[in-house]
């Protein structure tokens, strides 16, 4: 890790350079535009598993539908958020990346908690999950300060 001097202060972690959260949260809005997409289309191919199977099960497998988009959306954020590079395909897109604040990496449980809650808190408090990003230190949403998380620039 170097260090680098901001306005004659020595930064040491990239999380505490204020320059590391400029523009996050219009990166993370469409950083969610462009996750869901993929989503979208991945869910495309494991529909198609889900039509025959019920075809093969008399209809049974068709109660799957009902749950197909979550569970490839969770999938989805656990191997992409919950990875090594700590951000799903539009968050690298868009150039940030999510980090905790105690320093380990996030693992896959992680990633989808933090999805959950973003989930629970838009359909519970829709217009408080951003609004808390104006008035919260580092741009941090409800669930980015319940778990100890922060998206940050990967750039800077």
């Amino acid at each position: 890790m170097t260090a680098r001097v901001l306005d004659g202060e020595i930064i040491t972690n990239r999380l505490d350079d204020v320059r590391a959260y400029d523009g996050v949260r219009t990166r993370r809005v469409l950083a969610f535009l462009i996750d869901y997409l993929i989503v979208g289309l991945l869910t495309i191919p494991f529909a198609i598993v889900v039509f025959f199977l019920g075809i093969l099960t008399l209809g049974l497998g068709w109660a799957l539908f009902g749950i197909l988009l979550p569970l490839v959306a969770l999938a989805y954020v656990w191997t992409t958020l919950g990875g090594p590079n700590q951000a799903t395909t539009g968050m690298r897109v868009m150039g940030i990346r999510i980090d905790r604040l105690d320093g380990r990496p996030i693992d896959g449980l992680l990633a989808v908690v933090h999805s959950v809650l973003f989930w629970a808190g838009n359909v519970m408090l829709t217009p408080l999950v951003l609004l808390v990003t104006l008035f919260s230190d580092r741009k941090r949403t409800l669930h980015d300060l319940l778990l100890g998380t922060v998206v940050s620039r990967s750039d800077r």
